[in-house]
């Protein structure tokens, strides 16, 4: 489950020190090279709630192995790429490809929950979600290592290794069979080899008017203009019809009417959005100007960035078990808060020891938002549509990873200068005061309960 969890958040992040070095290879500017950002976010945004769906009503096992497959093939597409459009192609593919393993962890951790009687599998999560981080983080280190030693290419290259870990592994491994009768099952009974039999097709027409409201978004996005306003106006509109149409499909794609009256669960969602807007402006708006405002080497860049990653596991390691969710969201928005400002004193020239500073700074929201958030959604959601509100939670991440991708590429240009992270810093206080009001307000953070460990034990199968 975490190798599969892993694909993802590698591929957002490892791509950060990897963007100057393929504009240099390939003659493109910062404002093209963001499209290798957007692409894979734009197919995750799209394929998490999707997949998620799929697991819910199919079974993890089968759409596991299939994400990982199409990874492998994105892997080779990508290194051997001849151009930037080919590039952006491969990471569209990376982004379907790696969407399955987080909704099928989170399915398979609800359903032995389930099975065993536990209340809150904490140690489980807690793994879980310090797995995503460290990976995040250290993505950019390792990106930089990578191309140190064998190019930018190599940055694509890792994940054929890393699929067939995970072909191998999840063939072996995960359960055929799972514990959650899924809402799109007539009387919950698997197949044979583990998938639930569905009641009704997949809503195709949601998915499709959900990927136009995302395309049409992204699209203007990631050029926003007066002239392309159009643009908006296409997006409500596919919006309005995705929202009528999921409240009259038997059996929707995702479920407006029930999450529109799930507040503590869109609060989540909403928290998510704008608290990862935050930290991917930081993950790719100061990589980059470490590279060409302050003059670093990919690897130094990436090595930068460890304080982030070390600080990120201790705090998770600490505190993964404690239920103070809220008192988790209020230090981490605090703690955003702090970096940007901290970004407004960085010069052309500023010492190692400012940059380490404001490094260390961002690992305590690394460490402690995404376990909270995620542990306030395994409580807020409806267990029989655990997968599809997991992929969900990681749209509401990638829509902010979009955003901040647009506000990067807005603010820099076609060069990284101090000037452009400055502007960049004010719009990151902006979100992080967001994140922090949305977090204040929410009093059905305190009502979710303290984890349990299991007080019955059903028989292992």
């Amino acid at each position: 489950m975490m190798i599969g969890s892993i694909l993802n958040p590698i591929n957002s992040s490892i791509i950060a020190v990897a963007l100057a070095p393929i504009g240099a290879a390939l003659g493109a500017d910062a404002a093209r090279t963001a499209w290798l950002i957007s692409a894979l976010y734009l197919a995750t945004s799209i394929g998490q709630p999707l997949v998620g769906r799929l697991v819910d009503t199919y079974g993890p096992k089968r759409l596991f192995l299939a994400g990982a497959a199409l990874t492998g093939v994105a892997g080779v597409i990508g290194t051997l790429a001849p151009n930037l459009t080919v590039l952006v192609a491969a990471r569209v593919v990376l982004g379907f490809g790696t969407c399955a393993g987080y909704p099928a962890a989170m399915y398979l951790i609800r359903s032995e929950a389930e099975r065993t009687g536990m209340k809150s599998p904490a140690g489980v999560l807690t793994t879980l979600a310090v797995t995503g981080q460290t990976v995040a983080v250290i993505g950019p280190t390792l990106g930089g290592l990578l191309i140190g030693l064998g190019g930018w290419r190599s940055t694509f290259a890792i994940n054929i290794p890393l699929a067939i870990a995970c072909l191998v592994l999840g063939w072996i491994h995960l359960p055929g069979r799972t514990a959650i009768a899924p809402s799109g099952a007539t009387d919950g009974a698997p197949f044979p080899d583990g998938g639930p039999r569905p009641r009704n097709r997949l809503d195709w027409a949601g998915v499709l008017l959900f990927a136009a409201t995302l395309v049409s978004l992204l699209l203007f996005l990631m050029d926003a203009r007066t002239d392309r306003a159009w643009l908006i106006a296409l997006t409500l509109l596919a919006g309005t019809g995705f929202a009528l149409r999921e409240r009259r499909a038997a059996d929707p794609f995702i479920d407006v009417g029930v999450l529109a009256g799930n507040i503590p669960l869109l609060a989540t969602y909403a928290r998510t959005f704008v608290a990862y807007t935050v930290s991917y402006s930081f993950i790719y708006g100061f990589t980059q100007w470490l590279e060409d405002g302050r003059g670093l080497s990919a690897s130094a860049a990436g090595l930068l960035l460890l304080p982030t990653f070390a600080v990120g596991i201790v705090v998770s390691t600490l505190t993964g078990r404690k239920a103070v969710v809220r008192g988790k969201l209020v230090v981490g928005a605090v703690a955003q808060l702090v970096a940007c400002a901290m970004l407004l004193a960085v010069g052309d020239h500023a010492a190692v020891w400012l940059l380490v500073a404001v490094a260390v700074v961002l690992g305590l929201p690394q460490g402690l938002v995404s376990l909270a958030n995620q542990n306030a959604l395994y409580f807020q959601a409806d267990p029989a549509r655990m997968g599809a509100s997991s992929g969900l939670l990681r749209t509401f991440m990638y829509l902010g990873a979009m955003v901040a991708s647009s506000a990067t590429g807005a603010f820099f240009g076609r060069r990284a200068t101090t000037s452009g992270l400055h502007g960049l810093a004010l719009f990151m206080l902006a979100a992080a005061a967001v994140f922090l009001v949305l977090t204040l307000v929410d009093r059905s953070l305190g009502r979710i309960a303290a984890p349990q460990e299991t007080k019955q034990v059903a028989p292992a199968r």
